[in-house]
């Protein structure tokens, strides 16, 4: 009897491990689900975009302001009241020259955009000044109508 006895209390010894399969199998479904619905989440996403009237910029030196009108053509404004019309090429070999020639101090350039314009010729002279070698480029905007200052 003591040989049967034996047999059923090590049929009937506890384990103590835990059976992780089942989260295991759960967690993938949830990663499987959150993957799929995460970039939906982001589509038909209305923004509607604040205004501002955020005070004008003081800097020492005149700065570089490129400027692309409504068809998507450049221009270059190194000082105040010159405007001259360039191509991409043009635009990116005269900004590497003043990069090269400002190396000490940070030369800061703007980009006036018109407002009817596309989005795309904005986009390569934000391309063009970064290929360049300018690190930092503003946006330049107008002031709201009727703002107070």
């Amino acid at each position: 009897m003591s040989g049967i006895s034996a047999r059923r209390h090590r049929k009937r010894k506890l384990k103590a491990e835990i059976n992780v399969v089942p989260y295991i199998d759960v967690m993938l479904v949830l990663l499987i689900i959150f993957m799929v619905t995460a970039p939906l989440l982001t589509l038909g996403v209305d923004v509607d975009l604040p205004k501002s009237n955020a005070k004008s910029i003081e800097t020492k030196n005149d700065p570089v302001v490129v400027q692309v009108d409504e068809k998507g053509n450049y221009f270059l404004a190194v000082k105040a009241g010159s405007n001259e019309a360039v191509t991409r090429d043009m635009l990116r070999a005269r900004i590497s020259a003043l990069v090269a020639e400002n190396a000490k101090d940070k030369l800061q350039v703007y980009i006036a955009g018109d407002g009817r314009s596309n989005y795309q010729p904005i986009m390569d002279a934000m391309e063009i000044l970064q290929s360049a070698g300018v690190e930092k480029v503003g946006l330049m905007s107008q002031p709201q109508k009727g703002a107070a200052r």
